[in-house]
């Protein structure tokens, strides 16, 4: 992490003054919603009509718009994704594509450097565990008001976590390459790739001095209160410090246990399988039964 700018240093000296009146038992809850956009023209839908494109962001709304809080004591967190009621009729919830793919709550512990979550993918649960990564945040001297908050500005650059989807387009328009280009990509199939990576812009308030934050990120000096993250946008709309009824932040402690990279893999493997049925099915293997 680079040296603190002289502004913000002093500002963040002012704040941490106050930082007594977080006690060894301060604990707190933030509430947040995530945004999420989506290229369907990755997925095959270049031919697709604005009309019909809508429809499916329409479908597709309860899996990319969600509701989230964050418990967070000094050292510990926990990030839950609220549950919702489907609208009638509108196919919400977690049917389809959301029931086979669901995070559950992701625990953090600052101090030990431990993140857990349990993970249900396809109906089978998974606990996955692995080591808090450092993440090297640029801090910036831009500041803005989030609610009654001063929150500063950093910037991060990551590699995600989880499944990559851009790479699992449709089977039409692969299969429509030209030899020439088919050639190309079974080449390049024998370098290795470089991992993807995004910029995440975080806005953290040091009136709130603790080094968490919802989902994977934390390690500000402050509460972070918005994250922008490639098409993702989770945004903090209340906080409650100090509640009269405090919350137990527990670790998840149910399903087949594994690292972040091992289920990665599994679900990669798992929605590979699942392209190349789909392709077989509306693809050259889908007109077999015709004949």
């Amino acid at each position: 992490m680079k040296k603190l700018p002289l502004k913000i240093a002093f500002l963040l000296t002012v704040f941490f003054a106050s930082s007594n009146l977080f006690a060894q038992d301060f604990q707190g809850k933030a509430y947040y919603i995530s945004k999420t956009t989506m290229d369907l023209d990755q997925f095959g839908g270049q031919d697709m009509s604005a009309e019909r494109k809508k429809q499916i962001q329409e479908r597709m709304k309860s899996f990319l718009e969600k509701e989230y809080t964050l418990t967070f004591s000094k050292s510990e967190s926990i990030y839950k994704e609220e549950e919702k009621l489907a609208a009638p009729g509108g196919g919400g919830g977690r049917g389809g594509f959301g029931a086979s793919l669901t995070g559950g709550p992701k625990y953090k512990n600052v101090q030990t450097k431990e993140v857990i979550q349990d993970q249900e993918f396809f109906g089978k649960q998974f606990l996955v565990k692995d080591e808090l990564k450092d993440l090297e945040w640029e801090m910036g001297t831009e500041t803005k008001l989030i609610g009654q908050y001063t929150c500063f500005k950093a910037t991060a650059t990551v590699v995600p976590s989880g499944v990559d989807f851009s790479s699992f387009r449709g089977s039409r328009g692969r299969d429509q390459k030209s030899e020439v280009e088919k050639g190309k990509d079974s080449t390049d199939s024998n370098e290795p790739k470089a991992p993807k990576t995004i910029e995440v812009v975080a806005w953290y308030t040091p009136q709130i001095p603790v080094n968490q934050g919802p989902d994977d990120y934390w390690g500000l000096p402050g509460l972070i209160l918005e994250i922008n993250a490639d098409r993702t946008t989770i945004l903090c709309t209340k906080i409650v410090l100090n509640p009269k009824e405090k919350e137990s932040i527990d670790k998840p402690k149910k399903g087949e246990e594994v690292t972040q990279a091992e289920y990665t893999e599994i679900t990669t493997k798992k929605m590979e399988e699942m392209r190349e049925m789909y392709g077989g099915r509306n693809g050259r293997g889908g007109g077999r039964g015709r004949n």
